[in-house]
């Protein structure tokens, strides 16, 4: 187990370094003469989703299609047993940098990236070179939800909701099809969604957000 994690931790930094060359290379992304500062107020919500039901359905699943959603996702089924320090989470958020989409210390600059969340939960279908990708033929999201769940079209429409600005999936109607759906690696494939809608990018409570859907929908692209 020691050996496992430390292997995560030097993939971590070779991913770490490759990110800050290109960075350098790149050179900043806002415009020239900006100054760059903290919100002297901010607002934070912690409220959760309830992660019960998708532990529920992890611990019930035999060990075959375990390792086939590792092979394909990763470790981010670890994610659901974590739990969020909320007096820690309220503390760094005076130091979120809106500007840069940084946590700001000092003239320090601190954020996890893609890269690093690759290396760290293995999740194979995340090209490293590749994370930054344009869409050409950017698809609706109820044809999103079709590719993904492999549902008719009146299925999806019917259930897709408006939430404040943006469209969602109820989680109620994804649990469904990963505990019947008759295709495994459709249940995989939900199951794996749910994950990012309700834990790694959650927006409104027990709904998938159509921004997790697109993320999803371009992992193997």
């Amino acid at each position: 187990m020691e050996n496992e994690f430390l292997n995560k931790v030097e993939d971590n930094a070779a991913v770490r370094a490759w990110s800050e060359k290109l960075q350098l290379e790149k050179g900043d992304s806002l415009t020239e003469g900006y100054v760059s500062e903290l919100q002297e107020f901010t607002r934070v919500n912690t409220a959760q989703n309830e992660l019960q039901e998708l532990r529920d359905i992890w611990a019930h699943w035999d060990e075959e299609a375990k390792q086939s959603f590792y092979q394909s996702y990763g470790d981010i089924s670890y994610l659901l047993d974590i739990k969020v320090d909320k007096h820690l989470f309220r503390a760094m958020v005076r130091f979120w940098n809106a500007a840069y989409k940084c946590f700001t210390f000092g003239k320090v600059d601190l954020v996890p990236t893609i890269e690093e969340y690759t290396a760290l939960l293995r999740c194979p279908k995340v090209q490293v070179k590749k994370a930054y990708a344009k869409v050409l033929n950017g698809q609706t999201f109820t044809k999103k939800l079709m590719n993904i769940s492999g549902m008719s079209e009146p299925w999806v429409a019917a259930r897709i909701q408006q939430k404040g600005d943006s469209k969602c999936i109820p989680w109620e109607n994804l649990r469904d099809l990963v505990l019947a759906h008759p295709d495994e690696r459709k249940r995989i494939d939900i199951f794996a969604l749910s994950i990012y809608g309700l834990v790694i990018f959650p927006k409104a409570l027990r709904h998938v957000d159509e921004a997790v859907t697109d993320l999803f929908d371009r992992l193997e692209k």
